[in-house]
């Protein structure tokens, strides 16, 4: 930006002579009447209404209990998500569920305390989500294993929806099998 020199020797920027008029301050007054303006003003007024189920009433928020697992042990107890426990032996069914004589505790805390017998399978978005299957070692460690299973994202339990196979359209017909055992 260049500076222009006036006669008495002072410096002025241009952006001060493009605007040489000056403004009176706003008064007392002006300011009350804006305020008053700006709370008597009605914010709904400009929006459209709302097309649709009242969403306030569709989607009412269930309980954090009726969407949870509880795991208990020792006199503490955690919520995972439902779905998140992948596999109960039956040895540990007893550990399941909530009683009066529990503490609750949060997650990390009690898979520190108790990962002797609770086991987490690390899974991807898409597995979670059902578009992917679990991996094989998963299924054969439910087979044979004695820990309780629980599928975690980030290290949080997360829920694990069932694999989403993706239906043929019919009218298409499976090739047949073209091999067969000579003898």
């Amino acid at each position: 930006m260049k500076l222009l020199l006036l006669t008495s020797g002072v410096l002025i920027s241009p952006l001060l002579l493009a605007n040489p008029g000056v403004r009176d301050a706003t008064t007392h007054e002006q300011l009350v009447a804006q305020r008053r303006a700006a709370v008597g003003a009605e914010p709904m007024k400009g929006l459209a209404p709302s097309v649709g189920a009242d969403s306030t009433k569709v989607n009412q928020p269930e309980s954090l209990m009726s969407r949870s697992d509880v795991i208990k042990f020792g006199g503490y107890a955690t919520l995972v998500p439902k779905r998140a426990i992948l596999h109960i032996p039956v040895e540990l069914k007893d550990r399941m569920g909530i009683s009066d004589d529990v503490r609750l505790m949060p997650w990390p805390q009690f898979y520190v305390a108790n990962r002797g017998w609770i086991t987490t399978y690390e899974v991807s978005r898409s597995q979670a989500a059902g578009q992917e299957p679990l991996g094989e070692e998963i299924l054969k460690q439910m087979e044979k294993g004695a820990n309780l299973i629980v599928a975690t994202y980030k290290s949080g339990p997360i829920s694990v929806l069932p694999l989403k196979v993706p239906e043929e359209p019919e009218g298409t017909e499976k090739p047949e099998d073209t091999t067969t055992n000579l003898r």
